[in-house]
């Protein structure tokens, strides 16, 4: 299936452009891909909502401009603990749907009689996690079971325009890399539009701070990485 781009990458978009058109496809199904944020009928492919297309080898996708975090499975997620019960805790994981993470990841052996999840996980505290299970037809489940994964117990929890974690990562990870390089900072950037970071002091935090707010504000800019880039050397000075 050859495509046809017909948006330069960068270029704002709005519901309903044409992006690219299918040559030699034969019958296409029409389909939306909400992960794209496009949607394909007949020969043609369509922008779902407003923002950037991004154009990498031969295929089209739109970043979002505004919007919600919708969860997938695997997508890493920051979540804050708003709820415990006698089986799960309830996380705000920012999107439409509320998480569910079960006492049994948390707990070996877990028993909801002789456990008390507030012992383990309160209100109030962050977690690292992973969408374990999600199809729409009941909440996202999470799990903490892995490398990184887990309570998130120093640091600082940013928060950030879902649609914006794209460009704050970068085409392969060129923008965290500096953000990372330049601040000394262990930064995590989730698919929810949270960003944990450790930093070696307070000043470099809020250096961190202001490069992500400069992010957002001019996602849609060519030439962002080395517009952060002196930022970061001007804000840093001998530090960096």
């Amino acid at each position: 299936m050859d495509i046809k781009i017909l948006v330069a990458d960068r270029q704002i978009v709005r519901p309903g452009d044409v992006l690219a058109i299918i040559e030699n496809s034969g019958e296409v199904t029409p389909k939306y891909l909400p992960e794209k944020h496009i949607y394909i009928a007949g020969n043609r492919i369509y922008s779902d909502v407003l923002g950037i297309a991004s154009i990498t080898d031969k295929t089209v996708s739109v970043i979002p401009l505004e919007g919600v975090y919708f969860p997938k499975k695997d997508d890493l997620v920051i979540g804050l603990i708003t709820g415990v019960g006698i089986t799960n805790w309830i996380v705000d994981i920012r999107a439409p749907y509320k998480a569910i993470l079960n006492g049994s990841e948390v707990i070996e052996g877990f028993n909801p009689i002789i456990h008390n999840l507030r012992d383990y996980l309160d209100i109030g505290e962050y977690i690292v996690a992973k969408i374990a299970v999600f199809d729409r037809t009941r909440d996202p489940v999470l799990t903490v079971k892995g490398k990184g994964l887990g309570k998130i117990t120093e640091g600082t929890v940013i928060e950030v325009k879902p649609s914006r974690v794209p460009r704050i990562i970068g085409k392969k990870g060129s923008m965290l890399n500096l953000l990372t390089s330049k601040t000394g900072c262990n930064i995590i950037v989730a698919q929810n539009g949270m960003v944990w970071a450790r930093c070696p002091n307070n000043h470099r935090l809020n250096i961190l701070i202001q490069a992500l707010k400069i992010i957002e504000d001019k996602v849609h800019m060519r030439g962002l990485t080395e517009e952060i880039r002196l930022f970061l050397d001007k804000s840093l000075g001998g530090e960096g």
